[in-house]
């Protein structure tokens, strides 16, 4: 579950902010624009789905390693084994 930390850093990258908690009257706006509420409580689920598509592309990138070690005769251990 995304963080109101993550959710400000996500849809408000140059804008200064602190954040008590996760909730949208916790934000004191420092310096540059601001969001709505609704964009806030929204943005969770963005940050949720972003983390969700990062972890299927580590998956799908870890298989493709270990697809390419098979064909070489290798496995995650051996590399291990050789410090790698």
């Amino acid at each position: 579950m995304a963080t109101g930390g993550e959710v400000l850093s996500m849809l408000c990258p140059n804008t200064e902010w602190v954040i008590y908690g996760d909730d949208f009257d916790s934000i004191q706006w420092i310096k540059g624009e601001q969001i709505t509420k609704a964009e806030f409580d929204a943005g969770f689920a963005k940050v949720d789905a972003w983390k969700a598509e990062q972890e299927a592309k580590a998956a799908a990138d870890k298989a493709t390693a270990q697809s390419k070690l098979a064909a070489l005769g290798l496995t995650a251990d051996d590399l291990k084994a050789l410090g790698l």
